[in-house]
């Protein structure tokens, strides 16, 4: 084999590799907790009776986004954080804390991803395109978030859940009530799992001085997260007597309540990394469990 050819392709696969270190795609429960509240929404509002094309093809676009955007998000909360990074053992090897990519570079990437998610999102109605722009500050904000006040998970919860109203209004064209209702609950299901993601940092966070709801709370984590999961799954019972769900949908909110309260709250303890990983990794499923309950749902 030419050996300027086996150069060229190890020298493209570390950067690809390198690439992907960047965005975090190896990391996939990042990009799917931005994508399952995009999914709760479009389904909620889904008229399935039209048939099922639509929304095959508006989950493509969903996902496509939420990968997109997740992976910018990533480039520019570690040229916010670098010098952070760099004091923290778990993030210290990140790209760009770690001098493998310059900053400069970095920037253009994530610049480039916004472009293609723009493209993604042209494909959505105007109502969609205009509050998803609106949406674009808090996605840049939330790095700095941790640097003025102890709730940047709140900020990340208001990001994150952004997806459910996006969801709705790609099929419905207008907002409510129930999007919103939908969406303040799940803010509060970020608060949570977010804190929880936190505590794996906690005592490299505290010597550094950045703030956060894990540290805010580290005496009464489970009381701060039952709080929480409580607001949320509120939402979620709300949401059912104003969709006037049947009985399958609150039979199967068991299940979720579960999952939040005894899986998550009741076994994390927040010293150990494993288990607050573990935990928080967990909310991937968690989110699957929710969309399925909502298309059973209305489907039935």
């Amino acid at each position: 084999m030419n050996p300027a050819f086996v150069n060229y392709k190890l020298f493209l696969m570390k950067k690809i590799s390198l690439f992907i270190e960047l965005t975090r795609l190896e990391k996939p429960v990042g990009f799917m907790l931005l994508f399952w509240p995009c999914m709760w929404g479009l389904t909620l509002g889904y008229n399935f009776e039209n048939g099922i094309s639509q929304f095959v093809y508006y989950s493509f676009l969903f996902f496509s986004g939420s990968v997109l955007m997740r992976s910018a998000g990533c480039i520019i909360n570690d040229i916010a954080d670098k010098d952070f990074d760099k004091k923290v053992l778990r993030t210290k090897n990140r790209p760009i804390a770690a001098e493998k990519i310059s900053v400069k570079l970095s920037l253009v990437i994530a610049i480039l991803l916004c472009l293609i998610a723009f493209i993604v999102l042209i494909n959505f109605n105007y109502l969609t395109i205009i509050l998803a722009m609106v949406s674009m500050p808090f996605a840049f904000i939330y790095p700095f978030m941790k640097r003025f006040t102890y709730w940047p998970q709140l900020f990340l919860g208001i990001t994150f859940n952004y997806g459910l109203i996006l969801g709705w209004t790609s099929v419905i064209g207008e907002i409510n009530f129930i999007p919103i209702v939908f969406y303040i609950g799940a803010i509060f299901w970020t608060l949570g799992y977010d804190t929880i993601y936190g505590y794996q940092d906690i005592k490299d966070d505290e010597i550094i001085g950045v703030k956060s709801t894990s540290i805010k709370f580290k005496n009464n984590p489970k009381k701060f997260l039952f709080v929480c999961y409580l607001i949320f799954s509120t939402s979620l019972i709300i949401l059912g007597i104003l969709k006037n769900f049947s009985m399958i949908y609150f039979v199967l909110l068991a299940f979720v309540f579960f999952h939040l309260f005894i899986f998550q709250i009741k076994n994390l303890k927040i010293y150990e990394q494993t288990s607050c990983l573990k935990k928080f990794k967990s909310n991937n499923f968690f989110g699957l469990i929710l969309f399925f309950t909502i298309l059973l749902e209305r489907l039935v």
